[in-house]
């Protein structure tokens, strides 16, 4: 499968394949969100799924894919540096302020860094329509930010920071989006890096969250287990899906696309959890949406 996947970089099949594998990520990441909203801590919720992780992608790193080669541990050392700087970030927004205010700011802000790392490491160029894409999914986004804002129960006083650790953690998603580009193109195998990456990453916060709570188990335990298999599933196949997305076609725009995730929460959100939509909030999910068509269309 690895020597098919990697025949198809730089082709017009790669390309729909990345489109594909953007979408699911997006689609995923905003199934996980509707799923685990509202049922734990965001710190013990991070710590189940990353064991769980762990535990999936040893078998796979020992036995399943090849050895990584000796020049790829310092790309494996930099990626497990910036994902644990961006779960402590995301934690802190989560803690700060309510989910439904940060996850926007953190997903709209992103594909600006992301695109402005892909033309430095990448030499990635973009057209005028897709920058207006960008532009307009940025705004959709960002818009219902506002509007959540505006409409939802928040505390005000912890406001601006929860909305500044917002904007960091999109800037973190921007950074692993480009250095895990890097990384996974500079291994000649790509499946050796993402269950590599997931072993070596997975480690990190359950081990923290341990030692603080001086090896308490949360409880109950089931429904926290529970979470942390589906959701380190879910990362498998989200997170997995993006960084072979970034191997077979642009960065930018896999990245891009994967923030049209606002637009299947919001629809999440309302099948699943009862939200309601509105007129504006559809009217902003429209945008999101027009602006990941435009991107696409202008490539």
């Amino acid at each position: 499968m690895s020597e098919w996947l990697v025949s198809l970089e730089g082709t017009e099949a790669g390309r729909h394949l990345a489109l594909a594998l953007a979408l699911q990520a997006a689609f995923l990441h905003a199934l996980f969100g509707a799923l685990q909203k509202g049922k734990t801590d965001p710190w013990t919720a991070r710590a189940a799924i990353d064991a769980c992780y762990v535990v999936m992608a040893l078998p796979m790193a020992l036995f399943l894919v090849p050895a990584p080669e000796p020049e790829v541990w310092p790309l494996f050392a930099g990626a497990w540096a910036i994902h644990v700087g961006y779960k402590l970030a995301q934690g802190a927004a989560y803690s700060a302020g309510a989910y439904t205010v940060v996850y926007p700011v953190v997903r709209g802000s992103s594909p600006a860094f992301t695109l402005v790392g892909a033309m430095l490491v990448f030499g990635e160029t973009f057209a005028p329509l897709q920058w207006l894409g960008v532009a307009v999914l940025m705004g959709g986004i960002l818009g219902l930010a506002l509007y959540n804002l505006r409409h939802i129960v928040v505390d005000r006083a912890k406001l601006p920071l929860a909305l500044g650790l917002a904007v960091i953690t999109g800037g973190f998603v921007a950074l692993y989006t480009t250095w895990d580009a890097y990384a996974i193109r500079a291994t000649p195998d790509p499946f050796t890096f993402i269950a590599w990456f997931f072993l070596i990453d997975g480690i990190t916060i359950p081990v923290g969250y341990m030692v603080l709570r001086r090896g308490r188990l949360p409880r109950p335990l089931g429904p926290v287990l529970r979470l942390g298999v589906l959701g380190a599933v879910v990362a498998f196949l989200s997170f997995g899906g993006i960084m072979l997305a970034t191997r077979l076609d642009k960065v930018g725009e896999a990245a891009v696309l994967r923030e049209t995730s606002v637009v299947f929460a919001a629809f999440l959100g309302w099948i699943m959890l009862g939200e309601g939509v509105g007129p504006r909030r559809l009217l902003l999910i429209v945008l999101i949406a027009a602006g990941a068509v435009l991107v696409e269309m202008g490539g």
